[in-house]
């Protein structure tokens, strides 16, 4: 562990260096399949924001996390409309919403809790089918409907860029979430002081920031490979 506690350090060290020309931008922490040991280890190199994709691993994080001064925890993976009762009372932000039903069902169990949810918008920024996310031509009309949820609060777009083998291909797709940001987002929201925008992970940061990127999601430019169990993960199912 302590060998992979000093890639952690020298990686987070790396990213910030990268980051120094974008001193608004910060760096999230994808923390799928990661220790609550590792976790620690990235907030003592500097890393406040947190982000899991799946509701059971949340719950598992959510002691340590929360025991860290400072520290916000994001969903930024698929969020099933049955899990958001687990989780509601739990995250800071939520970055991954794609359907109305998700935003209903975010409304009604944040009013339950007394609370407003963040949340940014998941775009489907490459139109791929395999993708969750708003398609780009939908938005504004998806945007439009958010308008009748009192307690969720809109605060920008998140997207998942396809995987491009040159880095410079990723230019017209962040591109473009800085159009819909500026001309889409702010024209439903323009009491929203400086719309969010969550894009970039470990092999496309780089691109994202000199986009403007508010939040770039590394998990293994962080942490290194995943190692995921070799046995079927059932525990989704389980709450």
């Amino acid at each position: 562990m302590s060998e992979n506690f000093d890639l952690i350090e020298k990686n987070i060290a790396d990213i910030f260096k990268k980051m120094k020309p974008y001193p608004n931008a910060h760096l999230m922490a994808a923390i799928k399949t990661r220790s609550d040991e590792e976790v620690r280890k990235a907030y003592d190199c500097g890393v406040r924001y947190f982000g899991e994709n799946r509701v059971q691993e949340l719950l598992s994080h959510y002691d340590c996390i929360k025991s860290l001064p400072d520290a916000k925890l994001h969903m930024i993976g698929t969020l099933q409309t049955n899990k958001v009762k687990y989780i509601i009372d739990k995250v800071d932000m939520i970055e991954s919403l794609s359907s109305l039903s998700l935003a209903k069902e975010i409304d009604k169990r944040a009013k339950k809790c007394g609370v407003t949810m963040p949340v940014l918008i998941e775009v489907n920024i490459g139109r791929e089918e395999q993708k969750d996310g708003i398609l780009p031509e939908e938005l504004s009309a998806f945007l439009l409907s958010l308008s009748e949820f009192t307690s969720v609060s809109p605060k920008g777009l998140m997207t998942i860029a396809p995987v491009m083998e040159d880095p410079r291909d990723y230019a017209p797709y962040f591109e473009e979430m800085v159009r819909l940001r500026d001309e889409v987002f702010a024209k439903h929201f323009p009491d929203t002081e400086k719309p969010l925008l969550s894009m970039g992970m470990s092999g496309n940061f780089s691109e994202a920031l000199s986009h403007g990127s508010d939040f770039v999601r590394i998990g293994t430019g962080i942490f290194g490979p995943r190692h995921y169990p070799t046995k079927t993960d059932t525990s989704e199912e389980k709450i």
